[in-house]
Formats: C-alpha cells, sequence, structure tokens
C-alpha cells in the first residue's frame, strides 16, 4: 500500500494480510493506492531522456538500489545485527516500531532478511551508480517503452528486474513508478561520488529540461504561471505532511 501522490517512500508498508489492510485504511488520511507485490529481487532507477522533435531518446544515469538486508551469524539478534552496520542503525528507531519484538529473534548463519524491501534512499537502501549498464541494447528496450506514453520526454523510471540480461531483452521486469519533471538523477547519491560529480550531473539534467520546456513551448505547450506553480507547491507540502505523519 502507498500513497496516491507520494515522496521518497513514505507511508509504502507492505501487507500481509487482511488486519493489516483494515490498520492501514483506518489511520491513513490520504488516498492510496493497492499495489501487486513485485517478485523481482533487483531495483534500478533509469532515468530517460527524450526531446519532443525526436523519435529516439536517451537513458543518461542507471542507480541500483541495495536493500536494508541483514545476514545471521546464529549468535546475534537482528538488532545486534541491525547495530553492527552504521547505515542501517540510522533506521532503528523506525524498525523498531515497525518489528517490535521480532528484532530479538536471531537469525541461523547465512539466512537473510530484508528489513525494507523498497528502494528508497531515505528508508535505507543504498544508492549504487550503475550507469556502466548502459548499453545500445537496454537503450532500444526503453526507448521502445517510453516512446508509447504520450507527451513523456524527461523521467526517471523505477524498475524491478530479474536479471541485467533478460532486461535488456524485455524479459522479466515491472515498472514500479514513472517519476516526471520532479525526477532526480538518483546516481548521484553513490557514496563514492563527490558534491562535485552531484551538481555537474544536476546541472546536466536541468538543462535538458529546460531546452525539452523550450521545444514543448514552441509546439503550443504554455509555460507555468508563477501563480500556478506556487498553488501547485502549496498542495505538495499539504500532502508531504499527512505522508511524513503517518
Amino acid at each position: 500500500m502507498k500513497p496516491d501522490i507520494g515522496l521518497r517512500g513514505s507511508a509504502v508498508k507492505k501487507i500481509n494480510n487482511l488486519e493489516e489492510l483494515k490498520t492501514y485504511n483506518d489511520k491513513a488520511t490520504f488516498d492510496y493506492l493497492i499495489q501487486d507485490l513485485i517478485p523481482y529481487p533487483n531495483e534500478m532507477g533509469i532515468f530517460y531522456v527524450r526531446y519532443p522533435n525526436e523519435k529516439e531518446g536517451k537513458i543518461t544515469g542507471i542507480v541500483a538500489k541495495e536493500f536494508l538486508i541483514v545476514s545471521g551469524d546464529g549468535i546475534s539478534t537482528i538488532e545486534e545485527l541491525i547495530k553492527k552496520n552504521p547505515r542501517h542503525e540510522m533506521q532503528l528507531k523506525v524498525l523498531q516500531k515497525e518489528y517490535g519484538k521480532r528484532l530479538q529473534e536471531i537469525l541461523s548463519k547465512g539466512e537473510l532478511l530484508n528489513l525494507v524491501p523498497y528502494g528508497n534512499h531515505i528508508r535505507g537502501a543504498k544508492f549504487i551508480d550503475g550507469s556502466h549498464w548502459i548499453s545500445e541494447q537496454l537503450n532500444r528496450t526503453i526507448n521502445e517503452m517510453c516512446t508509447q506514453i504520450p507527451d513523456f520526454y524527461f523521467g526517471r523510471l523505477d524498475v524491478m528486474y530479474n536479471t541485467i540480461e533478460e532486461l535488456e531483452r524485455g524479459e522479466n521486469f515491472a515498472i514500479v513508478e514513472l517519476n516526471g519533471a520532479a525526477s532526480e538523477p538518483t546516481h548521484i547519491y553513490d557514496p563514492k561520488h563527490s558534491i562535485f560529480f552531484a551538481w555537474k550531473e544536476l546541472a546536466r539534467h536541468i538543462t535538458y529540461m529546460y531546452e525539452i520546456s523550450i521545444l514543448n513551448h514552441k509546439r503550443g505547450v504554455p509555460y507555468l504561471p508563477h501563480k500556478k506553480g506556487m498553488q501547485e507547491y502549496r498542495l505538495h507540502m499539504q500532502q508531504n505532511k499527512k505522508i511524513l505523519n503517518f
């Protein structure tokens, strides 16, 4: 279950039974979606750009997502395993509310537990720059999908998949969501990258958006008036308060 209008994984919850569904419904003060849980083990974000006067676009960046997974040693509790990783420990208070006494269980040696099955940075996922996976074949597959979406020229597809090879062929994958003009090139959040790399990539993608906006305007698409933009911003902040307080 997830908010119909969401932000960075806030209020997204895996539902295991009818009781949990009822609890979510009673607590939610916002419109929400119920989606099938996608079975594929891997997730990535694929940033796509196409100019309105061109038939083919291109992938401009890929981010791989490493979930918050702990591996049992047969001795430590789940909570102790979480504390061994500084990145995981930052999520401890939220996980204590989510899992309660279960965090005191001991996993057998080598047993893996995915505590947060969502590829969101704020929910503990680690972002890895996977732009080296960009290939002609993957570009063709993504372009074939994106050109079927009316007036989609700039954004990020969050995709769950089985293997890179199958994804390149357009097999065994599912699109979790499609993000538009507010999308970030999230490969910048790979810990190996510097702030200067991030600024450069943000500037590159903002330039794409600027150039696409000009071309769309020439095709008769009006620019967003300042008054309308501020109205949208206020609605955005109102929605954020609802889901962040959830």
